[in-house]
């Protein structure tokens, strides 16, 4: 009897995997060890790690991991470009029938949604558009663009999270029409629930604290002090990739804004809050999921 199986986890060789769970609970070396035993590609759903410019910070896997079994859609993004869940879909959508079976992992819950659920093809935000909302975010603050939202379209999304409050005043503006609406209007999914083996690793908060403080310390030892400063040069607060936790913080450090041990302090709760916030998503929408103990793996 295989370790997988003797905590009840079953994967077959012959259908795809999908891996969800919060940061620092130990998905990546799951998904390693199905590849190594049973085959697969590892692909990335993680809306951070598509970044070519952090490797340390977003705990992308090591150049040793990825030399064990094909990685793909890892750093392949340049720093000051956007990316979308729906860039996200189509680059996955040409890798699906390429290469062994595809065994997907990451944080980032609406990619898993888009990809088993569908996802409404919305017009894409024009830049002048994301240039309003990003002032408006920073003067009004999240609560300003929420009073311009559908109630809808508040019912449904995360409205702590600054992200998904911004994406959906972003379509309401563009389109005229709330995010709801288009949510309504879904396509079919690339890959339904029920063609794959999808598992949700639960990683109770007391027990990923710990790890969460661990990794950040282990990342700043592995020169994740480096990465950020080689960012300095260009650095945008605008640019998605600029949301990599850690990168704020170690960059305003870096600057003279903070010490050293309060930017650690600070990514550190980032982190954990962030955690907290994937914990939330994923019982709310990833209740059909095998769900296992992160602990027992």
């Amino acid at each position: 009897m295989t370790r997988d199986e003797m905590i009840g986890l079953t994967i077959n060789p012959d259908r795809p995997v999908l891996i969800a769970g919060p940061t620092a609970c130990g998905k990546s070396a799951l998904a390693l060890r199905i590849a190594n035993e049973s085959g697969g590609q590892i692909i990335n759903a993680d809306a951070l790690q598509v970044f070519a410019n952090w490797r340390i910070l977003t705990a992308r896997p090591s150049v040793d991991d990825e030399a064990q079994v094909p990685h793909r859609l890892y750093g392949h993004v340049p720093r000051d470009a956007e990316y979308s869940v729906g860039h996200w879909l189509r680059d996955l959508a040409a890798l699906l029938n390429e290469g062994p079976r595809p065994i997907i992992i990451g944080g980032t819950g609406l990619y898993f949604t888009a990809l088993t659920e569908g996802l409404a093809e919305i017009p894409p935000t024009p830049s002048d558009i994301r240039d309003e909302a990003n002032a408006l975010l920073e003067t009004r603050g999240v609560s300003g663009l929420l009073d311009d939202l559908d109630p809808e379209t508040r019912g449904r999304i995360d409205i702590a999270n600054p992200m998904r409050v911004q994406r959906a005043w972003e379509v309401q503006r563009n389109t005229g029409r709330g995010l709801a609406f288009w949510q309504d209007d879904t396509p079919p999914p690339l890959l339904p629930l029920t063609a794959c083996t999808a598992i949700a690793l639960d990683a109770p908060k007391d027990w990923l604290n710990p790890r969460i403080e661990t990794r950040f310390d282990l990342m700043l030892k592995a020169g994740a002090l480096e990465e950020v400063r080689e960012n300095l040069t260009a650095w945008d607060p605008g640019l998605l990739s600029s949301k990599a936790i850690g990168a704020p913080e170690l960059s305003a450090y870096l600057q003279g804004e903070m010490t050293l041990e309060a930017a650690r302090e600070a990514a550190i709760t980032a982190t954990r809050q962030y955690a907290k916030r994937q914990r939330t998503w994923f019982r709310a929408r990833m209740r059909y999921w095998q769900w296992h103990s992160a602990q027992e793996l």
